[in-house]
């Protein structure tokens, strides 16, 4: 008899294989590991470096996919813009920004979100009622408009609009977070460790943490997604990052004026990645929230 096929299945192993039941999953799964594998490897990778002035070319401006460069080095694959600069390869140093922005930021607020939601949700009285109150006046905010707020007096850069993203996300954990710690703090394996004299951080760090993360962690998933689009609006609209920066919303911006005029490939290619990129994370994302919590599943 194979005792390794009446092993007990472990958590790992059921989350692996639920995942990857799902082939559009798999798929997005794999276009992301090659977005993140590109945005990594971006210096060293890249045709050009489209940031360093001294490899730029005004001949090169604003040519067709395709068109060899002045000197005839290298070929414009994705065409160039009007400073001389290779779409594809500011595509790719802007994929590594947005990936850095868009998954700091993340991280940071999921950090603040889930410490503040765990307690007030363990907490309760005045502690709770204080932080949902700021969590529901920060919530009254647009997120574009309380981003723009902030970088309008603090200006552009890549450490500030990953602090207006932060500012922006983290309420989402918090509210998240302390739902389900309320739901978790009502249930018999609490009240055992309660009455067996375990101390508050045991409580929470050890039983209450580990059965709140599921719902927080699909919320970061797709928050991921959100932060990049913000990220490039912001840019775009020439608050985010400052120009000399690589982000895809800046790139789409520079081609914006060129467009009726034919230049299409400007904006056309980077908005492309832009959309791929968003796209990846949220089939990653939707399969993700189905593994963790079954009862959501769309039929």
């Amino acid at each position: 008899m194979n005792t390794a096929a009446l092993a007990p299945e472990t958590p790992f192993q059921r989350f692996r294989r639920d995942f990857f039941a799902s082939t559009t999953a798999t798929i997005g799964l794999i276009a992301l590991g090659l977005l993140i594998v590109v945005a990594v490897c971006a210096p060293l990778i890249a045709p050009q470096d489209p940031y360093d002035l001294m490899k730029l070319d005004i001949m090169d401006s604003r040519l067709e996919p395709g068109t060899p460069s002045a000197d005839g080095a290298m070929v414009f694959v994705m065409g160039s813009d009007e400073q001389g600069r290779d779409i594809l390869s500011a595509i790719m140093y802007g994929l590594r920004t947005s990936v850095l922005v868009g998954t700091t930021s993340t991280v940071i607020a999921l950090g603040i979100g889930l410490c503040l939601g765990l307690t007030a949700g363990f907490a309760g009285g005045r502690v709770e009622s204080l932080i949902m109150r700021i969590v529901d006046i920060q919530l009254s905010f647009p997120p574009i408009l309380l981003a723009l707020i902030l970088l309008a007096t603090s200006g552009p850069g890549v450490g500030k609009i990953i602090l207006a993203l932060v500012a922006v996300q983290w309420a989402y954990y918090a509210r998240t977070a302390r739902s389900a710690a309320l739901v978790e703090r009502r249930k018999e394996y609490i009240e055992a460790a309660t009455a067996l004299g375990l101390s508050s951080r045991r409580l929470v760090f050890r039983h209450l943490l580990p059965n709140c993360l599921p719902p927080v962690i699909v919320i970061a998933a797709l928050q991921v997604a959100s932060a990049i689009s913000l990220e490039s609006t912001l840019s775009f609209l020439g608050i985010g990052l400052p120009v000399t920066e690589p982000s895809l919303g800046l790139l789409i911006a520079n081609g914006f004026q060129y467009l009726l005029s034919g230049k299409y490939w400007i904006s056309l290619f980077p908005g492309l990645a832009l959309l791929f990129t968003i796209v990846a994370i949220n089939v990653v994302a939707d399969q993700l929230r189905d593994v963790l919590n079954p009862r959501l599943q769309t039929q």
